[in-house]
Order: C-alpha cells, then sequence, then structure tokens
C-alpha cells in the first residue's frame, strides 16, 4: 500500500508538478526534506533520485535538465545543506538551465534562535534566482490556495526564464504523518507566456548597409534550426560566423578556430578583420583573444539575441533583441538577399593559412595534453556526447576539430566545481553515451560527482592528469609568481592518481603514460562494458604548458 505525506502544502506541490511535465526529482537525504521524499517516491509519475552530496546532486540536476531540456526538480534538508546547492545555481542562472529548488526549512519563527540546522533560508538564493517563494505552514489562514497561486507561478518563471527558481517550504512537526489516500486538486490553467517577434524595419536596413557582418555564437545547445539559417548565410559568403567547440554548430564554412586564427592579431589586424555589424548568439565565449579583438574592434552596431540575457560583453551593444536566434533568423531571412561580401573571402584566406599551419605542428607535436586532445579528437565514436571540464580542458578543445559531436562545459561561471556531476546527470537521462574530458583538479575537485548509482556502463571519463592546474602554467602572469609560490598555491603540484579513486566506485580503470600506450588503448576504451570506464592519461612532467605555448609560436610564423 502506497503511502503519502499529510503535509497539504506537498500534496499541492507534487500536483503541480505532474501538470507541469516535470518528473525527474533528486532527492539528497535528511529529515526535514522527509515528507517530500516520500511523497515523490510514492507517486508513479515521478523518476526519483537519491544523491547524498548536495552541490554534486544540483549540479546533476544541470546535466539532467540539459539532456531532457526541461525542468529537474531538487530537494534537500534544511540548513547549510541548503547553501551547498549555491554554486550549481550560479551555473545554472548564468547558463540558463531550468532548476526548480524545493529546501525545505523550519517553520518562520524558529529563524534565528539556535535551533538545529536553521539558517536564514528565504531568498537565499536572491542575486542568483529568476524567483523566490516561501510557502506557508499549512495551519496557516488560506494557506491552501495561496501555496497553489505561489507554487503555479513558481513552475511557470522556470519554463519562461529557463532557469532556476526556489521554493522555500516551512515545515512543522510530526514530520511523518502519512496517508493512504490524496484529495483531489483541480486541473490547472496553465499560464505560460510567449513572445511574439516581428524585425524592426530599421535593422533590415542596417543590415542591407553592413559591408562587413559577423556572427559570433558562444556556448549553446545544438540547433539544428538555427544551423540551416547560418548555413543559408554563409551558403554565399555572405557573413562571415565564428563558433567555438561548445557553440555545437557543423559546416565547413564557419571558422570554428576562433583562437587559432586570431591568437596573434595586431594594432593593423584588429582594424583589418574589425566587422561593422556585429551580431552575437549564446552564452558565453571561452576565447578571451575574440573578446580583445572585439572591443578594440568597436563594431559600429552590435546585436545581441537571447530571450533572457543582454550583455554588453564587447562594449559596443546597440540592439537588445530579446527572441529566440531561431525566432529572429526565421524573419529576418525573409526580407533580405545574400549577396558576396568580400569581407568573407577575407578571414577564408586567413583560415587557409593557419589551418595549414596547425596540421604542420600536428606532425612534430611530442606526448603531451596537446598530443592527447589531437588524438582524442580522431578517435571518440560520433554518437557520444562530450562533457569538458573548465580551464584547459574547454581551452584545447577550441583548437581541434570534434566533428559533429555534440560538446558542452559548465560556462555560465566557468568554474571547475561540478563537471564530473554534471555529465554523471546528462548522462544517466540521455539514450548515447557520454565522455567526460576532465583535467586532474576538476576531476578530484569533484569526486562525489562519481557517488551515484545511476550512472550507467556506458559513461566513459578521460583524466589528463598533469599533476597540477596547468592552465597557471601557460595564461600570461602567474608565471611572474616565486616558482615555489606558484607550484604549491595557484599551480597547486600534486601527485594523486585516480586507480584507488575508480575501483571505490565501480569503474574499470587504465591508465596509459605513453604515445604508443595511449595510441593502442583508446580504440578499446570506447567498446561496449559491462561498468563504465576511466582512462587517466598521465602527462606529468611532460611539459605540456611548453608544448601549447611552441604550437603557438610556431603558428605566428610566416
Amino acid at each position: 500500500m502506497k503511502k503519502y505525506s499529510s503535509k497539504r502544502s506537498i500534496q499541492i506541490l507534487a500536483h503541480l508538478l505532474q501538470q507541469y511535465g516535470i518528473s525527474d526529482v533528486i532527492i539528497s537525504p535528511g529529515s526535514r526534506n522527509a515528507p517530500l521524499a516520500i511523497h515523490f517516491s510514492e507517486i508513479d509519475a515521478f523518476n526519483c533520485y537519491s544523491i547524498v552530496d548536495e552541490r554534486s546532486a544540483a549540479f546533476v540536476g544541470i546535466g539532467m535538465a540539459k539532456s531532457e531540456k526541461k525542468p529537474v526538480a531538487i530537494t534537500c534538508t534544511s540548513g547549510s545543506a541548503v547553501a551547498n546547492y549555491y554554486p550549481a545555481v550560479t551555473e545554472a542562472f548564468y547558463q540558463n538551465v531550468p532548476l526548480l529548488i524545493l529546501t525545505a526549512d523550519r517553520p518562520t519563527d524558529f529563524v534565528d534562535i539556535f535551533d538545529g540546522q536553521t539558517i536564514r533560508q528565504k531568498d537565499i538564493f536572491h542575486q542568483h534566482s529568476y524567483g523566490d517563494f516561501q510557502l506557508l505552514e499549512d495551519g496557516k489562514e488560506n494557506a491552501e490556495d495561496i501555496n497553489f497561486d505561489i507554487i503555479k507561478k513558481a513552475i511557470e518563471l522556470c519554463f519562461e526564464k529557463q532557469g532556476p527558481v526556489h521554493i522555500n517550504i516551512p515545515l512543522e512537526e510530526p514530520l511523518y504523518e502519512l496517508v493512504s489516500e490524496l484529495p483531489s486538486f483541480p486541473t490547472v490553467e496553465k499560464t505560460i507566456r510567449h513572445k511574439e517577434y516581428e524585425v524592426p524595419s530599421n535593422l533590415i536596413a542596417d543590415w542591407y548597409t553592413s559591408q562587413r557582418i559577423m556572427l559570433l555564437v558562444g556556448t549553446r545547445d545544438y540547433s539544428p534550426e538555427l544551423e540551416n539559417q547560418l548555413t543559408q548565410l554563409v551558403k554565399n559568403h555572405s557573413v562571415v560566423v565564428l563558433s567555438e567547440a561548445n557553440s555545437n554548430l557543423y559546416h565547413e564554412k564557419f571558422f570554428r578556430h576562433i583562437d587559432r586564427y586570431i591568437f596573434n592579431f595586431t594594432e593593423e589586424d584588429y582594424k583589418k578583420y574589425a566587422p561593422d555589424l556585429l551580431i552575437t548568439i549564446g552564452q558565453n565565449v571561452v576565447s578571451k583573444k575574440v573578446k580583445q579583438f572585439l572591443r578594440k574592434a568597436r563594431p559600429k552596431q552590435h546585436w545581441h539575441l537571447d530571450e533572457v540575457w543582454q550583455p554588453d560583453t564587447y562594449f559596443s551593444l546597440t540592439e537588445k533583441i530579446e527572441v529566440k536566434p531561431e525566432v529572429f533568423f526565421s524573419k529576418l531571412l525573409k526580407f533580405i538577399n545574400l549577396e558576396p561580401r568580400p569581407y568573407f573571402n577575407l578571414w577564408d584566406v586567413l583560415r587557409d593559412k593557419k589551418d595549414a599551419k596547425h596540421e604542420l605542428f600536428l606532425n612534430k607535436a611530442e606526448f603531451s595534453d596537446f598530443y592527447f586532445f589531437n588524438k582524442a579528437s580522431q578517435t571518440i565514436p560520433e554518437n557520444y556526447n562530450i562533457h569538458f571540464s573548465n580551464s584547459s580542458a574547454i581551452r584545447y578543445a577550441q583548437l581541434f576539430d570534434f566533428g559533429k559531436r555534440k560538446m558542452y562545459c559548465n560556462r555560465g561561471t566557468s568554474g571547475i566545481d561540478g563537471s564530473t556531476s554534471t555529465a554523471m546527470g546528462f548522462a544517466i537521462k540521455n539514450s548515447n553515451p557520454t565522455l567526460l574530458i576532465t583535467g586532474d583538479l576538476a576531476f578530484f575537485y569533484d569526486i562525489n560527482g562519481l557517488w551515484n548509482q545511476y550512472i550507467p556502463p556506458f559513461v566513459r571519463i578521460i583524466i589528463f592528469n598533469n599533476g597540477e592546474g596547468n592552465i597557471f602554467k601557460i595564461i600570461p602572469g602567474p608565471g611572474n609568481a616565486n616558482p615555489n609560490t606558484l607550484d604549491e598555491f595557484i599551480a597547486t603540484k600534486h601527485r594523486k592518481h585516480a586507480e584507488h579513486l575508480a575501483k571505490h566506485f565501480g569503474f574499470s580503470y587504465i591508465k596509459v603514460e605513453d604515445e604508443p600506450t595511449l595510441d593502442r588503448v583508446l580504440e578499446n576504451f570506447f567498446k561496449p562494458d559491462l561498468q563504465p570506464k576511466i582512462l587517466e592519461v598521465n602527462t606529468y612532467g611532460k611539459n605540456s604548458a611548453d608544448v601549447q605555448k611552441a604550437y603557438f609560436e610556431f603558428m605566428k610564423e610566416n
């Protein structure tokens, strides 16, 4: 016999989640949220997942939401458990991932009287959420009607903004009173708003008067509709489309390796290659070089296309176009002629030159992180979703061609925390296999990402272990510090390996330390197995930073 929570607020919450099709609930165990755990787990419409570590759980939620492309609910007990959600909340906020955060709380009059596990939870995520709501305790006057309206508003806001929304739920004891039958609640009338859009005539006029049109695409999920629209724009060399590995766009006329082309731009080059109309799409851009280029280029016009975010990243924003790019281009393409512009050929000549240099360097690259990424880009099966950790991993990914594989990285806040957890959450909800490519510090920082009983056997993790945060040996600046300071407090040198962790969490494990072994192992690594697998590529002491610096020095040469 099923047993449900007697708490009316929780019964209403579950009813409304079902009405809006939110079916995935990640539960971190605790006492105060036990009524939610009991209730959700007893309802067949919910897929419940138990993740102990709240920080990991929230990132798992991000991965699930990105895979399913719909909101995921996460719930935890009161107190510091709530604060542990915060890193993932900030990531979801800046990346526009729909998380519905359900935090159990002590009754409101228990705050600040030194009652156990009680902190100021109301509005705790206010700076990084799209809505903050608090339910009434069941005993309060009109609580049922008020809570119904609050929950409905919160869920619809999560859908509209595609970002984190917080519902704090004060619960009075007793917590474990259960019922065997549920009351009936009314069917909800959904009022989610959808924006209408028409292209203003002045933008069409500006398109025709612009001779140097550039589209820059940042982090975004794959969209076949957008890819087709941008393909139409480049077909006759009408525009230049710059994209990155995690832009998830695929066409031979898109410029997909920005740093390969612009890293050595001079002041004269900034003027030579500058657009007069810049159109930006998507979220965070990885390349610092392109930010530097466009900030110095100062295009006459800059349009940004996004439903939520309108950042003036390049200090030249002139049009805030608050609509999906697919909607904008579907309208624009009806009004414009796609005529060739010399601007495309200017960039195309640069690309041909730099791509040829890139291929020459590959032939002489020694075993290193750089060598590994080149080899991986050629070996990973096409049906894999690839997740990259931040810092070195996503930057190396920009230099190589991974084909049409779908690629992901937490570039909302660009932190190393949660990379593993996000990839595991994505893998749980996706029918295609998932590969995480991660640096050693990002992997060890998020060890609890593997404390997860739902990881499917087709998950693969590759750790390139250079024994430190090697990014600090690559980027300019940290090298000015005393070597001892750099190694201990910035690069954080270490001798840790993942073999015992792999065994502990039920992964098979392989280690490689040289070029022939890597070449031999990679092919078999992706074959089906009964366990998920970890491959640790040990490049410790191989001067990976020097190899990457040598690459860019080589690319400078005429």
